[in-house]
């Protein structure tokens, strides 16, 4: 096993060579057992620039759309919208995955073959996940992926790979599924000069202003995809960026800290790394590294879900953490009023659903940081200063103290109305003259809608939305603390070989696969964090209530 690594790593240095990469400060080698690959220092520690990579070398959608076999093809299809760029760029590892004499075989060799990301797991680990926000997002997720594989991916690959006169390979889910883990667990947002991107070329100018602006839309839209902490400065100074998304062999075998070593960024003129059109990673640290030491970068300031959702780990205690809470569109649907609500919600911008990240905490009822925060123009919510407009509802006490966000608490605040709470509120709109010629503002409505109801709805529903969700987590797999008893005795199992005969009975049972261990720290984090957040929201229930009597 050792011996094929060392070939494969051999294989994909002699690859990047000849793809003009150059490994200045640093070496790529195995992490360990079931770890993949790593970026770590090497002998030349004062080099600032560790790793220099042409983006002629990034799979991008440019890239498959000049492909010689896959091009014509995927160029028809993108332009009429069928596909958008990162299923070209899934597609494109699928179809090299298979190519029996691919020019990237070094590269896709080196990378994993499975993945710690929920869609890889068994049944019974994906059943520690039930309750989660998780367990449904990864149940509708399979289901996606197999029906674009049934009803688009298998047909197409097949015909791409007779265009390349390849008949005899045999495309299956698992090939479209590892090109989908593949993307999203390594794709990254590059700041590319525009003349590199789309080079102008007068007889393809109309079709590369359609391709430029369907690019940049995803670009600007995309989410979940790596966010590196380096500020990506603009890579020409004498033109504009486009952000793309892609993958750059070599920069994306370095893996995650919340203390990054390196940071990333592109060159467009070559004045920095002396390679124009490239993207290099930097050193972040003012001393020199060590020998060595991994060099790591940072995805963004992500919380387990969506480390374990896209990345396939999690972080013990993250300090980025965050919980989703949202009001059912199910059970809208069943409140009384349900088409006059629809329209105040639309009207005052609300959310039917939040992320309260973990740091929402620090200035909430039981912080013991001191306030750092006023009350800003968000939790405001357009209301004037004397916080209403006839001067009977006076500005809550609780106010800089509450955590949740407003968007949301105006959704529970509409959903909770009752019927002479909103006769109240046509009737404070008709006294400003408003009616069918002349519509109030969004600020306006949230003003009127506080005024007739406060807010004591509204923190009802949200306690009675955490209670339930705290119901949900709890149903299959027992309190935080039974996980934290559960995490204290395991033994964390890296590869399925460690099971062995002579293993004893009582260690055998503490041992734990990774995938099992992620999903106990990820349930035990909402479950802690659901914990912390309605005792926010139970606090300023009581204290609304009491001000309100």
């Amino acid at each position: 096993m050792v011996f094929q690594e060392e070939a494969k790593l051999e294989l994909f240095l002699q690859w990047l060579q000849a793809n003009r990469v150059e490994l200045r400060g640093c070496k790529i080698k195995c992490c360990g057992p079931s770890k993949g690959f790593g970026i770590f220092s090497s002998n030349d520690v004062g080099e600032e620039i560790l790793l220099v990579v042409p983006l002629d070398l990034a799979i991008t959608p440019m890239r498959v759309l000049q492909d010689p076999s896959l091009g014509p093809k995927c160029r028809a299809m993108f332009e009429e919208g069928e596909v958008d760029d990162r299923f070209l760029m899934i597609l494109f590892l699928t179809v090299e995955r298979l190519r029996k004499n691919s020019s990237w075989k070094p590269y896709l060799d080196m990378l994993p073959t499975t993945f710690g990301n929920p869609l890889w797991f068994t049944d019974d680990e994906l059943q520690e996940l039930k309750g989660t926000t998780l367990y449904r997002a990864t149940e509708l997720q399979k289901k996606e992926l197999q029906s674009l594989y049934d009803n688009k991916v298998k047909d197409l690959v097949k015909e791409l790979l007779l265009l390349d006169g390849d008949s005899e390979s045999e495309v299956q889910f698992g090939d479209f599924l590892w090109a989908n883990s593949i993307f999203w667990t390594r794709a990254l947002n590059i700041p590319c000069p525009r003349a590199y991107v789309f080079p102008q070329m007068p007889e393809e100018q109309e079709n590369c202003c359609s391709i430029e602006m369907q690019v940049q839309e995803r670009a600007e839209k995309s989410c979940g995809v790596e966010e590196k902490t380096a500020e990506a400065t603009s890579p020409s100074p004498q033109g504009e960026t486009v952000w793309v998304e892609g993958l750059v062999p070599g920069i994306d075998f370095c893996n995650h800290d919340l203390k990054p070593a390196a940071t990333w960024e592109v060159d467009g003129m070559g004045l920095v790394t002396g390679v124009p059109s490239s993207m290099y990673l930097l050193s972040a640290d003012q001393i020199p590294l060590q020998i060595e030491k991994e060099i790591c970068i940072s995805y963004g300031n992500k919380g387990n879900e969506e480390l374990l959702y896209l990345y396939g780990f999690v972080i013990n205690n993250n300090p980025d953490d965050f919980l989703m809470v949202h009001y059912p569109v199910e059970a809208f649907r069943s409140v009384p009023f349900t088409e006059t609500k629809a329209q105040l919600l639309e009207t005052q911008m609300a959310e039917m659903r939040c992320l309260l990240p973990r740091t929402l905490l620090d200035r909430g009822f039981f912080s013991t940081l001191p306030l750092q925060y006023e009350v800003s123009d968000k939790h405001q919510s357009g209301l004037d200063s004397t916080y209403s407009w006839s001067g009977q509802r006076k500005k809550p006490s609780y106010l800089n103290k509450l955590v949740f966000p407003e968007e949301f608490l105006t959704a529970l605040r509409t959903i909770a109305m009752q019927e002479e709470e909103l006769l109240r509120v046509s009737k404070l709109l008709e006294e400003l003259g408003y009616g069918e010629e002349r519509q109030p503002s969004a600020a306006e409505v949230r003003a009127a809608v506080w005024e007739a109801c406060g807010d004591s709805g509204a923190l009802q529903l949200l306690v009675d939305l955490l209670h339930m969700k705290m119901m949900e987590l709890e149903e299959g797999s027992g309190t935080e603390d039974c996980d934290t008893e559960l995490l204290e005795k395991a033994h964390i199992m890296e590869i399925q070989e460690e099971y062995t005969r002579d293993t004893e009975s009582k260690d055998r049972e503490q041992l734990m696969s990774k995938n099992r261990w992620s999903c106990i720290v990820y349930r035990r984090g909402q479950k802690h964090l659901t914990r912390l957040f309605l005792r926010e929201a139970e606090n300023a229930l009581q204290l609304c209530l009491s001000e309100q009597s």
